[in-house]
């Protein structure tokens, strides 16, 4: 083997060795592999942890209820036929806004022709025994008249003085009209919720059913359904959250006001109110809500 021939094969070991060492390193750190990390709880460290059930941090549970938009009953007016008659005109109709003072229809009415007449009469009465008065005054003064005529007029003058009083009154509570009017005008301003009178309609003084119903809604009430099951989380002062179906995208709010301490007997829930705010007058009498209550624990 000549010289060139051995340097070849020294070359070609020492590459073969230096490739062997280079394998078997990586093969030793394949094999390695990173220790993983547990973290473990001591039996000190158990000692030491309270568990507990996450709640609230308010201390407080949503409840969520269905309820009814009704009218303030307190700033809604029920308007009653005082006479009987025939309805002439009704110049409003249902859903109407009015003013407190508006008529609302007009009547003819036997009755309110005998009221006017009363007060006329009363009033014609009262200027004879005002003149009566002046007269015996200035009789008494000159000698011609006694003392006890004079009383006797004066007397005369209060007693009609009174009737003609009371016949203005009876005639003003009454509508006010003349020629046999009856005039219904609103007690208070609000909208017309209900309506059970038209035109040429036959009235009588007992008629059992309002001829109007004028509700102010600037405020109005959500009569919530309390099933037994959450009667006891509910409390007057419990703040409320009112979503509407015609506005999704609307929260209103209110507190509890007044529970009505009785439970339905068919339904077995109780009611609750609330009082809600009412701006640009969105919530309308008979819609459905659903009010989530903020319950205290």
């Amino acid at each position: 083997m000549t010289t060139i021939q051995i340097k070849r094969l020294s070359n070609m070991l020492a590459i073969l060795f230096a490739v062997s060492v280079l394998f078997c390193s990586c093969s030793e750190q394949e094999k390695e592999k990173p220790k993983e990390l547990k973290f473990e709880l001591t039996d000190s460290l158990i000692s030491r942890l309270k568990i507990d059930t996450v709640g609230d941090p308010n201390g407080e549970t949503q409840l969520s209820f269905s309820a009814k938009i009704t009218p303030n009953e307190e700033t809604t007016a029920r308007i009653f036929p005082m006479v009987s008659g025939n309805v002439r005109s009704v110049p409003v109709r249902l859903g109407d806004r009015v003013s407190a003072g508006q008529v609302l229809a007009v009547m003819g009415s036997p009755e309110m022709a005998g009221y006017d007449k009363e007060a006329i009469s009363s009033s014609a009465e009262l200027q004879t025994a005002s003149r009566n008065v002046k007269q015996a005054e200035e009789m008494y003064k000159s000698g011609l008249g006694s003392a006890r005529e004079l009383e006797e007029a004066r007397n005369d003058f209060l007693s009609k003085q009174a009737e003609s009083t009371r016949s203005k009154a009876v005639l003003r509570l009454n509508g006010g009209g003349t020629n046999g009017s009856y005039i219904i005008k609103s007690p208070v301003s609000g909208f017309i919720i209900e309506k059970n009178v038209n035109n040429n309609m036959q009235l009588r003084q007992d008629h059992s059913t309002s001829l109007f119903t004028v509700a102010d809604l600037s405020q109005v009430w959500g009569i919530i359904n309390i099933y037994e099951s959450d009667i006891a989380s509910i409390k007057e002062g419990d703040e409320v959250k009112i979503s509407i179906l015609s506005y999704p995208d609307k929260i209103f709010t209110g507190k509890i006001n007044k529970i009505y301490n009785v439970l339905d007997e068919d339904s077995k829930v109780m009611n609750a109110r609330v009082i809600i705010p009412n701006p640009g007058f969105l919530l309308k009498p008979g819609m459905m809500a659903t009010v989530q209550v903020s319950a205290k624990n």
